[in-house]
């Protein structure tokens, strides 16, 4: 009686085993979607709801102004102010900088200097911030970080060697774009000592780095809302 009852028991778990499986090896994580498809999937998902809002937004302030009563003076400083904030394409001569995490399995390079530790292969926040600061620096009239347009209360944030910037997670190779004098920008860069000590490692490790120019780059405007969500203006004295 006592076996009939273990098998009964048995047999129960393997139904239900079987039940929650669906006939796939519950053991496994193959059928189970992986993080990195997870994040592709949302990023993708974030761009084209961007899109749609950035075409909707721009509809709204077409009829906003269409109906606002404003006098062409008065359009001509409200586009400045777009222009300067960022919200609007900008076109012109650039520079675009590109970094890169260090090859797999790199070694030093160069005679003398010790093993890398892995924090010594990857791209870190502070690299991306020094070449934002400095192009800055340098006068860029804009700046794009991969396909982002970036504006005054943008940050350029890493988790790991993942950059998240705006809602979205972006892997190395991470390129800069700025616009702006060439040779100014150039000169900035130069002068940049977070930069230099960056250029140590690309020469003793082999992390990448690259600056090209192009005579004419567009940079989107920014699309998405400029609300503050726990910041508060401090009122005028």
């Amino acid at each position: 009686m006592l076996s009939a009852g273990v098998f009964a028991l048995a047999g129960l778990i393997f139904w239900t085993s079987f039940d929650t499986a669906k006939g796939v090896d519950i053991r496994s994580d193959d059928p189970l979607p992986k993080l990195s498809d997870n994040v592709r999937a949302k990023n993708a998902r974030n761009e084209r709801l961007e899109k749609q809002v950035a075409g909707l937004r721009g509809d709204v302030d077409k009829l906003s102004r269409r109906g606002s009563g404003l006098g062409p003076a008065e359009r001509r400083r409200l586009d400045a102010l777009d222009r300067a904030a960022g919200t609007e394409p900008l076109a012109g001569p650039a520079l675009e900088v590109t970094l890169d995490d260090a090859p797999p399995n790199a070694v030093a390079l160069v005679p003398g200097v010790p093993d890398p530790q892995p924090n010594d292969l990857v791209v870190h926040q502070q690299d991306l911030q020094a070449v934002v600061n400095a192009l800055w620096q340098g006068g860029a009239r804009g700046i794009r970080v991969m396909d982002q347009r970036l504006i005054s209360t943008s940050a350029v944030r890493c988790v790991g060697n993942t950059l998240i910037l705006q809602g979205r997670v972006y892997s190395p190779p991470y390129r800069i774009t700025a616009v702006g004098d060439q040779n100014t920008l150039r000169r900035a860069l130069d002068a940049s000592p977070a930069i230099q000590n960056y250029l140590q490692y690309v020469r003793a490790y082999g992390l990448g780095w690259k600056v090209g120019a192009d005579s004419e780059v567009t940079l989107p405007g920014y699309a998405d809302p400029t609300e503050l969500h726990y910041a508060q203006p401090v009122p005028a004295p």
